[in-house]
Parts: structure tokens; sequence; C-alpha cells
């Protein structure tokens, strides 16, 4: 289904722009600089977000044990405590 009409982005598109990151994708902004393009009239960007949070699953509210985002690295390399992410109110 085509979600952004102005960039023909569809479903699949966002989709695959957060499965692909190498950072976590929270924010339709995200998607459209992974996608090479930016928002044009916005009306996309509900939908955007609530495609980012199915996508993301439980990840989607705060990172979970096992999840790729839930930790970050510290200098010397030890696993720090889990990262917290905000959510952006589209």
């Amino acid at each position: 289904m085509i979600v952004c009409s102005c960039n023909v982005l569809s479903d699949d598109d966002i989709r695959a722009a957060v499965a692909e990151s190498d950072d976590a994708v929270r924010h339709a902004k995200q998607v459209y600089g992974c996608l090479g393009c930016s928002a044009e009239c916005g009306r996309c960007a509900r939908t955007i977000k609530t495609i980012i949070d199915e996508a993301l699953g439980p990840c989607a509210q705060s990172c979970c044990a096992g999840c790729p985002h839930s930790h970050t690295v510290a200098a010397n390399d030890e696993i720090a405590e889990p990262a917290q992410f905000a959510l952006a109110a589209c």
C-alpha cells in the first residue's frame, strides 16, 4: 500500500528501512533519510510512525533483552547499561 503519495513510499519500503537501518529508526524523519527523500506535506507521518512501531514490536516502547539496540558498548568494550530511546510524538 502507498503510504506517502508525495514520495511514492509503500508500507514495505518503510518496513525495509526500519529493518535494514544500523541505527534504531524511531521517527518518520529518519525513515525519509534512510530512503533518500524528505517529507513534503506530512500527512503520512502518523501512518509511518504506526508502521515503525509495528515493525519494531516490543522494541518500539523500550528495548528488551536480546534486542540489538538494548546495550551500548563502553569505551573499554564492556556492555554498558541498556540504552533508552525516546519516542517522538507525531
